[in-house]
């Protein structure tokens, strides 16, 4: 019998790992009930084997090749997850949830709508943090890549300084203004066909507030995913419906929270 190249991972929740930079997340409510969300679901981590211990080139790799392939949750290089990643894996969990089935693929919607929320979420804890833990590891890592860029979509140091201040202002509405932004770009890059029409769509959205940063998310990588692995790639009426409400609530952050997070811990 052929064995199963699953069994090569080891297989932990989240109560089993070591969690870094938690300590400057205590200030931000919803973390806790993502945190319970997985440890709820007995979410599954899986941990590189020993011999690829420490590889981090290869858990990318991997992460990001196959980020919503089966249940199992991130690929990590040791026992230990940072806190920000708690808060994506959760996101991931509770969109597979709330639009997912037994067996059934994801569809292309559903898809760009769970890594839409879960990838706009960092920009919500890095507006958090600035007012409240400027020194957290998680911002030394995502403020030079927020900068980086930025600065390969050609806007100037000053100007990243505003955005990184209008964040910090109000972090909310810098969650959905980017969760709708990554939403709109991958369903317009999906049904393009050429780099020319690839273009047309990236150009299109050169006055949202946040089209430098797009560059940041890897949408090339969704766009294929999507194309290779998912079930439906026509409209999903269950996630047009949520990505409309999202849009019109003052809070769609809240709304997520009341709907999504705790029934989930309900």
């Amino acid at each position: 019998m052929a064995k199963d190249p699953r069994a090569t991972f080891t297989i932990r929740t989240v109560d089993q790992l070591t969690i870094e930079g938690e300590k400057s997340f205590r200030h931000v409510g919803l973390y806790a009930d993502l945190k319970d969300v997985l440890a709820r679901a007995k979410y599954p981590f899986r941990v590189l084997p020993e011999a690829s211990e420490g590889r981090l080139d290869r858990a990318l790799l991997l992460n990001l090749t196959f980020w919503s392939a089966d249940s199992g949750g991130d690929i990590l290089t040791r026992d230990e997850i940072d806190a920000d990643v708690v808060c994506h894996a959760a996101w991931h969990h509770l969109a597979a949830r709330a639009f997912g089935g037994t067996g059934e693929k994801p569809s292309v919607d559903s898809l760009f709508l769970g890594e839409a929320i879960a990838s706009a979420f960092d920009v919500y804890l890095v507006g958090r943090l600035l007012g409240h833990s400027p020194d957290a590891s998680f911002l030394e890592t995502q403020v030079p890549a927020m900068a980086d860029a930025t600065d390969a979509a050609g806007m100037s140091e000053e100007d990243f300084e505003a955005m990184l201040q209008s964040i910090a202002d109000d972090p909310d509405r810098a969650f959905e203004d980017l969760r709708q932004l990554l939403v709109d770009a991958t369903t317009k890059l999906f049904a393009c066909r050429t780099a020319e029409e690839g273009y047309a769509a990236l150009t299109s959205f050169d006055g949202h507030r946040f089209a430098a940063l797009l560059h940041r998310y890897e949408l090339s990588n969704w766009v294929l995913y999507a194309r290779a692995y998912a079930g439906n790639q026509g409209d999903d009426a269950r996630v047009r419906t949520v990505d409309k409400t999202l849009r019109a609530h003052e809070a769609s952050l809240d709304w997520l929270t009341e709907n999504w997070v705790l029934p989930a811990i309900a």
